[in-house]
């Protein structure tokens, strides 16, 4: 865990349980943070959302790694103040917002953003002075 200040971007509640990364920009983070939400998820007993936190989170690093050249965060947040939700956060240091595209049969990348979309009960983005969060959260199960 870091301490950069671009990191804090996501942050809106602490209280309950959160865990959060920093990789480097480099292909092998992808793994590396599919791995740690996997690992972060079984721990807190949420199993059944770890293959769908990790493929969402492995898009959103991604993307990352494509656009940004500095560190990425990842954060978790299962709050009392989210209800039954687990926030999943993406952050770096690149402050231009990604935008959800159709992309066209042929073309071999846009999806990204549509998975996240449509895979979670809500999303966002949020700006800061020193890069950007990608948001989701997904319900957990009673």
């Amino acid at each position: 865990m870091g301490s950069l200040a671009w990191e804090v971007i996501g942050v809106i509640d602490t209280e309950g349980d959160c865990a959060e990364w920093t990789f480097p920009a480099q292909p092998g983070s992808v793994r590396t943070a599919r791995r740690a939400v996997r690992d972060q998820l079984r721990d807190w007993g949420l199993d059944s959302l770890a293959d769908l936190s990790a493929l969402l989170v492995s898009e959103l690093v991604t993307n990352s790694l494509r656009h940004a050249t500095g560190p990425i965060g990842v954060r978790l947040v299962r709050s009392a103040n989210l209800g039954a939700t687990l926030r999943v956060e993406v952050s770096d240091p690149l402050p231009d917002l990604p935008r959800e595209r159709i992309p066209r049969p042929d073309d071999e990348s846009g999806r990204g953003l549509q998975l996240v979309a449509n895979s979670s009960r809500r999303w966002g983005t949020r700006a800061a002075d020193s890069g950007k969060t990608v948001w989701f959260e997904l319900a957990v199960p009673n």
